[in-house]
């Protein structure tokens, strides 16, 4: 990755719906996605949260409290099977799409480790492949019952030719500690893959921008009740033109204006221009943790270490 700027460049945020039960249609609706984004000039693009695997809306996954039911199990074990494997042909896919046009290409998935399933974040730089991968530190509510929680060895800043990108996940994005952890990685293309389609979404994704001086990315799915199985499990219906994701995706610069979005009328790509030089001209008064900041009040530790539940000690070797 070469860390000369483009100081100028058009983005994309891709609002589309995946395909809950084939995630390899998934990735090849993504690959020509990112086919069509580049025809349209674009060197990034940003998915919605969970594109690969799927996001459950509306599924309880039959767990009442003190209880998990069969069907329940049954559900989890079918999500399971749509997550994907990082050797898998789901992100070769991507990977080839990213290599084909240049594009940088921030990917929502749902990764799956042994028994457990994470939502993750892959990055693709191109030519260069997966580069690295971000794992949500904290699912929401009965996102906790299915997803497993990330540690703080996959909370990565990229320094490209586009600017140095990372990303933060749905309501990760309210938790200050790592916004600042984010700003302090001198994120300058801030990455929101997002479920949340609320009227009060794109505010704090203004908040942010205007907070960390920095693009902010945020792309939702547009998705209805018809693109799950009939048997599927849905709080909000059953009726197939229900509406379960609205999208609401935008792009936003660093004093806080919407360039792009937000759209709610359906599958799109949305595209904005992004000029770097105006990172600079945001920080020059205010830089949350550069001459805005108060270390000497305040100060952050984060542990950026890999935890694991399972450290193995090899054996000393037998003395002769």
């Amino acid at each position: 990755m070469t860390s000369k700027k483009n100081s100028s460049y058009k983005a994309a945020v891709i609002q589309a719906a995946s395909n809950p039960t084939d995630t390899l249609a998934s990735a090849q609706k993504a690959a020509s996605l990112i086919e069509q984004a580049a025809k349209a000039g674009a060197r990034l693009a940003v998915f919605p949260e969970a594109f690969l695997g799927g996001y459950p809306k509306g599924n309880s996954f039959g767990a009442p409290v003190g209880q998990r039911k069969p069907e329940g199990r049954e559900a989890f074990r079918a999500y399971w099977e749509q997550a994907i494997d990082l050797d898998g042909p789901e992100v070769e896919t991507i990977a080839t799409a990213a290599a084909a046009t240049g594009l940088f290409v921030v990917m929502g998935c749902i990764e799956r480790d042994h028994g457990t399933l994470y939502c993750t974040v892959l990055f693709f730089d191109g030519a260069n492949g997966l580069v690295g991968k971000h794992r949500k530190l904290m699912p929401t509510a009965g996102e906790r019952l299915i997803w497993g929680f990330g540690d703080g060895s996959t909370m990565p800043a990229f320094e490209t030719s586009l600017g140095t990108i990372g990303a933060v996940i749905c309501w990760e994005n309210y938790m200050p500690a790592l916004r600042m952890h984010m700003y302090s990685q001198g994120v300058s293309i801030y990455c929101a893959p997002t479920a949340d389609d609320r009227d009060t979404w794109v505010p704090s994704m203004q908040h942010i921008a205007l907070e960390g001086r920095c693009f902010v990315l945020t792309a939702c799915q547009y998705i209805k009740r018809g693109a799950y199985p009939e048997n599927y499990e849905c709080s909000l219906g059953d009726d197939p033109e229900t509406v379960l994701m609205r999208g609401g995706s935008a792009i936003i610069n660093p004093l806080g204006k919407v360039l792009v979005g937000p759209d709610f009328d359906g599958e799109t790509i949305l595209y904005a221009d992004i000029d770097l030089d105006d990172i600079a001209r945001g920080k020059y008064d205010f830089d949350a943790t550069g001459h805005y900041s108060r270390p000497d009040v305040f100060q952050l530790t984060v542990d950026t270490r890999s935890k694991s539940a399972v450290s193995t000690i090899p054996a000393l070797p037998a003395r002769s």
